[in-house]
């Protein structure tokens, strides 16, 4: 979700939070510093006080961002019925 977010440009770390909803501060920094080590992300500091993060798109994670929006979009036509084979196998277990 968050290679998502940032494919419309930079964004702060606040920005992203808001954005995403319901992440923690510390899984969105985990997830920022990993999406960095692996060259998927950027992070560009601004020398202010206090200081200004901002976080963008690699041209690798820009790469990984179309088959992760095709994805999404599978996802998102597919949901009902993953859950209701997810229900129709947890019934079966029940029996």
């Amino acid at each position: 979700m968050t290679i998502t977010m940032l494919l419309d440009g930079p964004r702060r770390f606040n920005e992203l939070r808001r954005l995403i909803g319901g992440i923690s501060q510390q899984m969105l920094t985990r997830t920022l510093r990993a999406l960095e080590n692996d060259g998927l992300v950027s992070r560009k500091v601004y020398p202010t006080i206090p200081p200004q993060v901002e976080y963008s798109l690699t041209a690798l994670g820009q790469s990984l961002a179309e088959p992760l929006t095709r994805l999404t979009g599978w996802v998102l036509q597919n949901i009902a019925e993953v859950e209701r084979n997810r229900l129709a196998a947890a019934n079966r277990s029940m029996d």
